[in-house]
């Protein structure tokens, strides 16, 4: 959001999704033969790693960002992921930074043994614009594993959908030049009513 001589407003962190009263939508991109299976099925295949980290992202633009509007090799497949709020929020008060701040952490030994206990981790990444250049504000980037990574694919998930040709289609318009009607098709995203006692650990 910016306001009138273009200087972006929001708070550097703040969570920002499609959500409702009961579930909010992330973002995942895999190679065709993990994400066509999943949005079939509405839920992940064998073949999807669950002892491995897996990060789910609320900013559609940052997942185009990093899968480069599903055309990077093993991201073809966009996934909008609709899980419960009570798993997201859980993954929330039980990560963990995935890097050190000096006056947040006692010190850097007491952050380590904290990050490889927590079952999730977050990361702040510069937002982007439908161009892909950083914002000011940061986006979440969260990091699931071990229980969190389990908890996710077997109780938080109630749907999972193919936006592959969402992202296709955006960036033909973007090419074309049509930003306006690039961004009349984002998802409709807002400020999630984040919690900010319970993750002041993950806001500095």
């Amino acid at each position: 959001m910016n306001d009138e001589t273009g200087v972006d407003t929001l708070p550097r962190h703040q969570v920002r999704a499609d959500w409702s009263e009961d579930a909010v939508t992330v973002y995942q991109a895999y190679r065709p033969e993990i994400g066509g299976p999943a949005a079939r099925a509405g839920r992940f295949p064998a073949a999807w790693k669950r002892d491995r980290m897996t990060w789910i992202k609320p900013s559609f633009l940052w997942m185009m960002y990093r899968c480069g509007w599903a055309t990077k090799e093993g991201q073809e497949t966009v996934l909008a992921v609709r899980i419960r709020r009570e798993g997201f929020e859980w993954a929330l008060r039980n990560a963990c930074l995935s890097h050190y701040v000096r006056g947040l952490h006692q010190d850097r030994a007491s952050w380590s043994r904290e990050l490889r206990r927590a079952p999730a981790r977050v990361q702040w990444d510069p937002e982007r614009d439908l161009r892909m250049r950083p914002l000011p504000h940061r986006s979440l980037q969260l990091g699931l594993a071990g229980e969190a990574a389990a908890r996710y694919a077997d109780e938080w998930i109630l749907g999972i959908e193919d936006v592959t040709p969402l992202a296709h289609q955006i960036k033909a318009l973007l090419t074309a030049g049509d930003v306006e009607g690039a961004g009349a098709l984002l998802p409709a995203e807002r400020e999630y009513p984040l919690d900010r006692e319970a993750c002041a650990h993950l806001l500095r």
